[in-house]
């Protein structure tokens, strides 16, 4: 039987087991596992809203083993230490507890196809201090840990009785930095309605700083603009052109000299791959790590071993390449997917072309702007207002038909429109 290993169960990762599970497993024709550190999955794209309190992850979080269960695939808990590419195996790290205890021993898993989607983690450029002072908000921890330090500097402003500011300081002008800024403004609306009445925008300061000349630069110029005026507007202080080259516990330094004040530090400025990828197993890789893919999405160094997602450098027809976006992971792992199949009958795989469909940016409750695409219009289109948080929100309707079905991902919409009634507004606790 043959033997499909996939690491990584981010939104391509995931996608692409179940798949494999649904065609393969559940018949008996291969044996597929999924292996991830986590228990959990999150989709990344929503952990601005887990970060300000706008999402609660315990409802929307999916467990691996559960569905593994329900999708005809194991799941094996652990991270990848090494690969033995002539042996065909990897080696999965120990696993310890908080207290050191070990839980997992050092195991190996044999494997006849191996893809890699373990994704990407922020990149600090070696910007001095950044490690030690800044949230890297990629991964539901990080994003708890900003909870938990937002709500501590909102009750010691509130037991002030409203006196001083919350300081927020967030880098990268990015979808992360532009959408945790406006997040953070509706987290204090919401906050009013739960003891908090001594706030408001104002007792909020929150500095987005780019070091380009504009936010959003992947996107068009003029949906940039939209965007930077929306922000503005709620109240946060844009700050383009503006580079930094140091943090400190009280805040940030730019090359100009000039400190930026801040208790909370979001570090949002870019991805890499993580640094253990640098030439695995001899496999070539780039100056952030990511392995470089043939067309078919098989690694240049071995025709058994897939990349998808933010660990591919695909480079594109036109010399570009792939974007790590949650669209190109969602239509890699559906390509990679395919070529599985065709490598396992003998047929022909096919190149993997990135369709750009747009991209949306979504400012809390105030707005949602951005373009639309390739095979929804013709040229580009810009959107904002309700139409763009449709499709916005359709995005991740996708990720969880693609994981769950169209019958269950109805079931989850209406629990959701439930809870809208059944729980708070911001999650707490």
């Amino acid at each position: 039987m043959t033997r499909i290993i996939v690491v990584g169960g981010g939104a391509g990762g995931l996608e692409l087991v179940t798949k494999l599970g649904r065609t393969l497993g559940r018949k008996k024709r291969a044996k597929i596992t999924l292996v991830d550190r986590k228990s959990s999955h999150l989709w990344k794209p929503l952990l601005h809203e887990v970060a300000t309190g706008s999402l609660d992850e315990g409802v929307d979080a999916l467990s691996y083993r559960a569905h593994a269960r329900n999708h005809s695939f194991e799941f094996q808990l652990g991270s990848l230490q090494s690969i033995d590419r002539d042996a065909k195996k990897i080696v999965l790290a120990e696993q310890h507890d908080e207290a050191g205890e070990l839980l997992m021993p050092q195991r190996e898993l044999e494997y006849d196809i191996l893809v890699l989607a373990i994704g990407s983690t922020s990149n600090d450029f070696n910007t001095e201090g950044v490690r030690q002072h800044c949230i890297f908000l990629d991964s539901p921890e990080q994003a708890h840990r900003f909870r938990t330090e937002m709500n501590n500097e909102f009750l010691k402003l509130h037991a002030n009785q409203g006196n001083g500011t919350v300081d927020i300081a967030i880098v990268g002008g990015g979808a992360t930095g532009v959408e945790l800024s406006a997040e953070l403004h509706n987290a204090v609306a919401e906050l009013r309605n739960y003891g908090f009445g001594d706030l408001d925008s104002s007792k909020l300061n929150v500095n987005l700083v780019e070091a380009g000349e504009r936010i959003l630069p992947a996107l068009p110029p003029r949906i940039s603009a939209a965007a930077h005026q929306e922000l503005t507007k709620l109240g946060v202080n844009v700050r383009t052109s503006t580079m930094v080259t140091k943090a400190e516990a009280d805040g940030l330094t730019t090359k100009d000299g000039e400190k930026i004040h801040a208790k909370i530090m979001v570090w949002a400025a870019g991805i890499k791959a993580p640094d253990f990828m640098k030439d695995i197993a001899g496999l070539e890789t780039n100056r952030i790590n990511q392995l470089v893919v043939k067309e078919t999405l098989q690694t240049t160094r071995d025709e058994d071993i897939f990349v998808i997602g933010d660990l591919a450098q695909c480079t594109q027809p036109d010399g570009k390449f792939v974007p790590p976006r949650a669209q190109a992971a969602h239509q890699m792992s559906t390509q990679a997917f395919k070529n599985i199949i065709a490598k396992l009958n003998g047929r022909e795989m096919k190149p993997y072309i990135y369709k750009d469909h747009g991209s949306l940016v979504s400012l809390s409750r105030f707005s949602t702007v951005g373009s639309l695409m390739g095979n929804l219009t013709k040229g580009s289109m810009m959107v904002e207002g309700r139409i763009a948080r449709m499709v916005y929100i359709s995005l991740y309707r996708m990720h969880q038909m693609a994981l769950h079905g169209m019958f269950k991902t109805g079931l989850m919409m209406l629990v959701g429109r439930i809870n809208r009634v059944l729980r708070p507004n911001l999650k707490l606790h």
